[in-house]
């Protein structure tokens, strides 16, 4: 049995602990808000974003000219993976699960006889897939020196990908992040970017709206598709940053609390073990008394 002096020492190193995990969940707390409305900011650009393109790439789509962000290769034989997560953990489950996701898509390719690459966005994801697919890994990127997300971030890593579908390195580019819905709410999503996917509206839709551009539609795709594939990039980078702060702030509370349990069951241990070593010692100076 440990002595009171250990049982003193663990309820300090708990307490120390709980305020640690306190400390560390109401930090997350205030640079949530921040992040969640960066986040929700950001989604009526990008989707009205994939809005104005599937206007503009329906009528290209089936053109001999349509760019090759919108047309692709003609193959789909060789996908990169570009993985967004965090650059620290602490966060619950966040990181495994877009990780996950990504592994399992990864899995299916290749059991279909595909060949696959990974672009890393993020320390974590980078340190988790290197186990299993270190030698698929092309690039990895880091934003944990980036005070504050911006899109140069996000427009650096489009151009990045943009030039390696230029020089022919895959065929299919699948962007996965983690989309921000509520604290103890992420939802782990995978969105084909390159080529870009684009969805016909439903027949009972309502009329749909029509929009009026120039030039015509061969030059400005063009310069719209990487400015949409950054768009997008940038969006998931918000979302992930959302998710991070939540995962974190409910794994921290959740940590803060199962610390007090520890505490309080630690206490009363404690306290059971003292008062019986304080009737052991009353019992020994009763019997002495008696015996003489």
């Amino acid at each position: 049995m440990a002595s009171l002096k250990d049982m003193r020492v663990r309820i300090a190193s708990t307490k120390a602990t709980q305020k640690i995990t306190k400390a560390m969940q109401m930090v997350a707390a205030s640079k949530l808000r921040r992040a969640q409305t960066a986040a929700e900011a950001a989604r009526p650009y990008a989707e009205k974003m994939d809005a104005v393109i599937a206007s503009i790439a329906a009528a290209a789509a089936g053109s001999p000219g349509a760019p090759a962000l919108l047309a692709g290769t003609g193959k789909d034989q060789v996908h990169l993976l570009l993985v967004c997560t965090g650059e620290r953990g602490l966060s619950g489950a966040f990181n495994s699960s877009i990780v996950r996701l990504a592994r399992e898509h990864a899995l299916a390719l290749i059991n279909q006889g595909k060949e696959v690459k990974f672009f890393c966005v993020g320390r974590k994801g980078f340190e988790q897939l290197r186990r299993t697919f270190e030698k698929q890994i092309v690039e990895s990127v880091e934003l944990r020196s980036v005070r504050q997300l911006g899109f140069v971030n996000a427009e650096d890593i489009a151009k990045k990908v943009i030039a390696r579908f230029n020089a022919g390195e895959f065929d299919v580019c699948a962007l996965f992040y983690s989309r921000f819905k509520s604290v103890i709410a992420q939802i782990p999503t995978a969105q084909q970017i390159i080529p870009l996917v684009v969805e016909t509206p439903a027949a009972n839709a309502g009329p749909t709206v029509a929009y009026e551009y120039e030039p015509e539609e061969d030059e400005i795709l063009p310069r719209l598709l990487p400015r949409n594939l950054a768009v997008q990039v940038f969006r998931a980078l918000l979302e992930n940053n959302a998710s991070f702060y939540g995962a974190q702030m409910s794994a921290m509370d959740n940590a803060t609390r199962n610390a007090g349990d520890m505490i309080r069951k630690q206490t009363l241990i404690y306290n059971r073990t003292r008062q019986a070593m304080i009737t052991k010692e009353l019992i020994e100076i009763i019997s002495g008394a008696e015996a003489i």
